[in-house]
Parts: structure tokens; C-alpha cells; sequence
């Protein structure tokens, strides 16, 4: 940090050059693209009024890759890369180009220097930036003179033409031998704002002792991260202990004598980051609570960006960052969620597109990325939380898992507290896209905290859209079989009409009883052995030979949705008592086509296991008359529910409850203490 000419102003880094900490290769395009920028030809994917239904998704995702590579042999270190003689490289990518449009909105600095240092005779820099529509513009260039072998070029960029999106990068080109190039964007901030804020990190583990010991080493690794870090603390909450992981001496020695392992019941993600919240509110000493999840390996620098964005935002801020997938690292999850406030439910704004393959079509190829996405939320597996927000609008509210970081960045927005999901911070998580949990014991859990966040904050009488599609959520679940998941959801609507008041109470055993309940239930009893199920036969061909994975179009699925309720009322066909009709793959199990069948041997999306489905028609007439009666009970309760959650929101998320709630072993000293 240097001293400014202008009066109480110094120069504060933003964001420094980095090359990835192991020189992985399937990570090395969200640092580096030796591909030219081919910019998808679809002029309706930003700033068109036809928005998406003019657009061709396929296309969008088709490679432009062309093949050029970089070795991992050519990072110099963290900080500095070669490029080959001739070569070009671009930094336009995730982690190197420099997000102007999210410093221009929220943040104070108005505008940056870009600094390069080169070694290499012939090198040569040239900047770009780019707009929200995604055409880019070459902004200035330069070159090592004759005879020099290395140099330093600064670049004055201003900020004031991101108003909507656009990133600056820059590409660097060798000249007649190998260039080194290293880089850092800076900006002259107040001096009040020159110092970093300082973090207490929360991770929330269970029973994945390696994975979070690793975690914990890798915050240490980077002495400016170290720096800013006041504690780490780890909510144990499993019975395999992370401090029996054989990596956790290292990750101990790592962070320095900052690391605070606290053992308790298992209270779900919101009752372990609540803990971390809570330590960190009683503390009063970090300007941040950085939540985690366990099963995340950390890109470091990503941590320095968010406190700094945090730091120099123009009002308190939450920053969060982006999940790349750890099975496939260049695959990025979403780029920003919000809540689709008629229908209360997450999702990516209409523009942003899921599962986005950086290795296949970067940065500078794709037109959506150049748009700022403003969002409601970020996911808690990386999410900085400034400690002034949590002393003003409360900790976690109590759900055990699902919802609880979705709620919380809706309470704080309409606190006046925004979110940021902030390009260039990320981890890399085990996808949940595999999962299933909208039918397994999550089940419970996801329809719950639902209807919960939207009695605290849904806009619309009798919230929208949701209990319509809870309606019609849980009918497909009955024609589809899946018996265990209705009785899950209706205990959860039950619980939602019994009011806040047990929350803290069910943290620690609600899951039990969940579990319980659902194995009652054949849907819910999974066998890995294929074996374990009697052969697939039926009486008679499907009807007209259809195949029974066409696709019905959206006018039979309509004639389906009336039909397949009455159809569950009839007697099941005799021989699927014994044998199972079809057996369904996860991917295939969709609503319109388990309905048809009288049973069926259905996988479960991780691929691990399968159950046999069943249809009971008088199980079907008892769960549908119940479904009914909760969803009209509901309804009619609505205002009612809504007016006494809201008036208890700030009681229930108050440090003195979560203190009431971790007293069983906060009294029992259940603390393991880094010496």
C-alpha cells in the first residue's frame, strides 16, 4: 500500500495476477485462454427484447476451443506465467480479467491503474474491456523498446462505462524470446479505508474429517490471507472427528495458533454457521464472518478479493463467491441467484446459464458473463458476512439445512444490507446436482423452510405461487409413487402451521424422526445389489409399442396431469404385485412417465442404489385427502402465520436463543482448543 499526492488518499490492490496453487491443467482455462475470442453470434442473450426464448442454448455452449494449450511447466510461480516465444496469451478469463462492473456499482473506487512488469525482448501488452453486451474494445497498447529486456507498463482505467457490466483484461504477446509477465490492478481508496478488514472463519464439518482438514491447511498457505484471518473455527458436528484426520497436524500448524474446533449435536448447517456467527458476534473483534462449507477446496486469493470488495463497498455489503465443481473444475454452478418472488423459489436470472464450462467457451467468448448479475443471496459454502449485519438483523434462523442462507440474504436486503456475488472468489464444492434431495429426507427440510421463508417475506397475499406448486409438487410425487416423500412434506407443512416457536427445539432431533418416518415407506428402502429385485415383467406391451422414454409433447402432459389422479383410484394390475413393470433410470423418472406403471425398480440420482416403487391406491385415497386438507389449511391461515413468524423473526434469530440452544455443550465444554 503506497501514500497518494492526493490528500488522504493511498493506493490499495484490488486484485493481484494468479496462477492456480497446484498447476492442476483442468483449472488452468479460468486463469489463462490462449484461445482467440470467437463471441457467440446470439444478439438476443443480452440487452434484447426477445430475451430468452430467442435463445438457441446449444449453440451457446458449443466449444471454441482450438485447441491451443499451456503447459503447466510454464507458470513461473503463483504470480508470474511464461509465454512462449510468438505465442499470445489473454488474461480475460475468471480469475485475471478484472470485474469493472461490480467495482463500478458497489463499490467507492472510481478508477483503477492496471500495473504489468514484463521480461522478454519483443513483449508487448495490449488492455481491453468489454461491454455488458459482450463486444470488446481494445483500450491501449505497449511494447518492450529495442534492446530492453524487461519493463513495467501502468494503464489509468476509469470505471465510469461499466454501468451495466464489462470486464478489463489484457493479453500479452512474446516477441523474440519467452516473456514473464506478472500483473496487480490498484486504486486510490481513502486513507480510512486502507486497512483490511479481518475475518473469523466458520465451517460447519460433518463426518468429512480429511476433506475439512485440508480446507483448514489450505487458509494458512497464503501469509496475506493468514494475515487477515482472527480465527478459524470448526463446528464438529460429526462422530468422525476431524481431529483424527491425518492431515490435520499439518492444517493445525498451518494457521498458526488461529484454529478453535467446537464439538456439538449435529444442528445442520444452520446451527453450526449460527455457532461460528455467534463466537464471532460475542468476540467483537472481526469485521467479517466467512462461512464455508467442509467440502470445498479454496482458491486463496479469492478470500483477499472479497474482504477487500468488502472493504471499499460503497454501504455494508454480504460478498459472496462462486462454486466451480470439484468433479469437473472448469464447470461453474451459476454466476448469481435470486428468489423468484411469486413462486418463492431460487433460481439464476433469466440470462445466466447453469453449469457453465469455462474450458469449453470462456470469458471473452460469451456474451451473457459480460452482463452484471445483481443477486439476492449467496450459497454459505463461500460467504462473507460483514459482522455488523449479523449484530443488526440476527444469526442464522434455525432450519438445520435448506433455506437458511437464501433466507438470511432476503432478511438482510430488505435491512438495507445487499449482496454480492463477486467474480474472480470462488471454491470449488462437490456438486449437488447428483443428489436426491428432493425426494430423500431433505425432502422434508427443502418444503419446510420454503413455506417458512415465504411467510417472513414474500410480497403477495398467501405467498404467490407457492402453496399452487406445493399443490402440484406433491401430487406428482403421489402418482409418482413416492409415498415417503408426501409424508415428508405434509409433516413439514404440519410443522410450519405449529409456528416458530419449536424450531430451536427440533434441531437437534428432527432429522431422527424424519428418517424414521420415511423408511416406513418402500420408496424409501434402497438396495445397491441389482439382484435385490424381482425381474421386470407385465402382462401386456406398452400401449402401441410407445417408447417409454418418448418425451410426451406439453398438451399430453396436460391430458396426463388430470388423468394420472383418477388412475391411482383403480386396482392395481395383479402381476405387478410380484414383479416390477419397467425399471427407471433417476434421469428418466420424471412424473408423466412413473404415473403409468403399477410398479417400477426406480435408481436414485448418485447412482448408488435403487427402490422399488409400489402402487397403493388405498395409501393414495388417505394421503390425498390429507394433502388437500393441509393445503386448504394453509391457505387460510396464511395471513395469521405470516403476521406471528415476522413478529418472532428477530427473537428466534437473537444470539440469546442460539445461546439457549448450544447450551447442552457450550456448559459441557465440548471444546477443542489449538495449543
Amino acid at each position: 500500500m503506497t501514500a497518494s499526492p492526493m490528500a488522504g488518499q493511498v493506493r490499495r490492490v484490488l486484485q493481484r495476477q494468479i496462477m492456480p496453487v497446484d498447476r492442476d491443467t483442468d483449472v488452468l482455462p479460468l486463469y489463462v485462454d490462449p484461445d482467440p475470442a470467437v463471441l457467440d453470434a446470439d444478439k438476443y442473450n443480452v440487452g434484447g427484447d426477445k430475451g430468452a426464448k430467442e435463445l438457441n442454448k446449444a449453440s451457446l455452449r458449443q466449444s471454441v476451443s482450438s485447441g491451443s494449450t499451456v503447459h503447466p511447466d510454464q507458470i513461473v510461480d503463483r504470480h508470474s506465467i511464461r509465454v512462449q516465444l510468438g505465442e499470445r496469451l489473454s488474461f480475460g478469463s475468471y480469475f485475471n480479467a478484472f470485474p469493472a462492473s461490480y467495482w463500478r456499482r458497489w463499490s467507492i473506487v472510481e478508477d483503477v491503474r492496471l500495473t504489468v512488469e514484463l521480461s522478454g525482448a519483443g513483449a508487448s501488452v495490449t488492455v481491453y474491456r468489454s461491454m455488458a453486451n459482450g463486444r470488446s474494445q481494445r483500450v491501449d497498447s505497449r511494447q518492450l523498446g529495442d534492446g530492453e529486456t524487461s519493463g513495467t507498463f501502468a494503464f489509468e482505467l476509469p470505471l465510469k462505462p461499466f454501468a451495466d457490466g464489462g470486464w478489463y483484461w489484457y493479453d500479452v504477446t512474446a516477441g523474440d524470446e519467452d516473456a514473464v509477465v506478472t500483473a496487480i490492478w490498484d486504486a486510490e481508496v481513502p486513507a480510512d479505508r486502507a486497512e483490511s478488514g479481518t475475518v473469523t472463519v466458520a465451517i460447519t464439518t460433518m463426518n468429512r474429517p480429511d476433506f475439512c482438514a485440508k480446507l483448514v491447511g489450505q487458509l494458512g498457505e497464503d501469509p496475506l490471507v493468514l494475515s487477515l484471518l482472527d480465527e478459524v473455527l470448526v463446528m464438529e458436528q460429526g462422530t468422525q472427528k476431524v481431529v483424527d484426520s491425518d492431515d490435520f497436524p499439518a492444517a493445525e500448524k498451518a494457521v498458526q495458533g488461529k484454529l478453535r474446533v467446537l464439538e456439538q449435536g449435529n444442528l445442520g448447517g444452520s446451527g453450526g454457521y449460527a455457532r461460528g456467527q455467534l463466537e464471532a458476534v460475542r468476540a467483537g473483534v472481526s469485521t467479517y464472518v466467512l462461512c464455508m462449507d467442509d467440502d470445498v477446496v479454496c482458491e486463496p486469493e479469492g478470500i483477499l478479493r472479497a474482504v477487500t470488495f468488502g472493504d471499499l463497498a460503497r454501504r455494508t455489503t454480504i460478498v459472496g463467491g462462486h462454486m466451480f465443481s470439484l468433479y469437473s473444475r472448469s464447470r461453474l454452478h451459476s454466476f448469481g441467484e435470486i428468489i423468484q418472488s411469486w413462486r418463492w423459489w431460487w433460481m439464476s436470472p433469466e440470462h445466466v446459464l447453469h453449469e457453465w464450462d469455462f474450458a469449453a467457451r470462456n470469458l471473452r467468448s460469451t456474451r451473457w458473463l459480460h452482463r452484471r448479475v445483481d443477486v439476492d443471496f449467496n450459497g454459505w459454502f463461500m460467504c462473507l458476512i460483514p459482522r455488523e449485519v449479523l449484530e443488526d438483523v440476527g444469526l442464522s434462523l434455525p432450519l438445520f439445512i435448506k433455506w437458511d442462507d437464501s433466507e438470511f440474504g432476503v432478511r438482510a436486503k430488505g435491512a438495507g444490507y445487499p449482496t454480492v456475488t463477486f467474480p474472480g472468489a470462488a471454491v470449488w464444492h462437490v456438486p449437488w446436482t447428483d443428489k436426491n434431495d428432493a425426494l430423500d429426507w431433505q425432502a422434508y427440510f427443502h418444503h419446510r423452510n420454503r413455506l417458512i421463508s415465504a411467510l417472513l417475506h414474500s410480497p403477495y397475499p398467501h405467498g404467490g405461487r407457492v402453496l399452487r406448486e406445493s399443490l402440484n409438487h406433491t401430487i406428482a410425487h403421489l402418482v409418482s409413487m413416492q409415498y415417503s416423500t408426501v409424508e415428508l412434506r405434509q409433516l413439514a407443512m404440519e410443522d410450519v402451521l405449529a409456528g416458530p416457536d419449536g424450531l430451536h427445539g427440533q434441531l437437534a432431533t428432527r432429522l431422527g424422526e424424519v428418517n424414521a418416518l420415511r423408511k416406513q415407506y418402500p420408496d424409501a428402502q434402497l438396495a445397491s445389489d441389482p439382484d435385490a429385485f424381482p425381474p421386470v415383467r407385465r402382462t401386456k406391451p406398452s400401449r402401441r409399442g410407445h417408447d417409454e422414454l418418448e418425451v410426451p409433447s406439453k398438451r399430453s402432459q396436460i391430458i396426463t396431469a388430470g388423468l394420472a389422479p383418477l388412475r391411482q383410484l383403480r386396482r392395481p394390475r395383479p402381476m405387478s404385485r410380484d414383479f416390477p413393470e419397467a425399471e427407471v433410470a433417476a434421469m428418466d423418472a420424471k412424473w408423466y412417465r412413473l404415473a403409468r406403471h403399477d410398479s417400477a425398480i426406480v435408481s436414485m440420482p448418485d447412482q448408488t442404489s435403487a427402490a422399488l416403487y409400489t402402487r397403493d391406491s388405498e395409501l393414495y385415497r388417505d394421503l390425498l385427502k390429507r394433502v388437500v386438507d393441509l393445503h386448504v389449511k394453509l391457505y387460510r391461515r396464511w395471513p395469521e402465520l405470516a403476521a406471528e413468524y415476522r413478529a418472532k423473526l428477530p427473537e428466534i434469530t437473537s444470539p440469546e436463543a442460539w445461546e439457549e440452544t448450544f447450551r447442552p455443550w457450550t456448559d459441557a465444554g465440548t471444546e477443542v482448543v489449538d495449543d
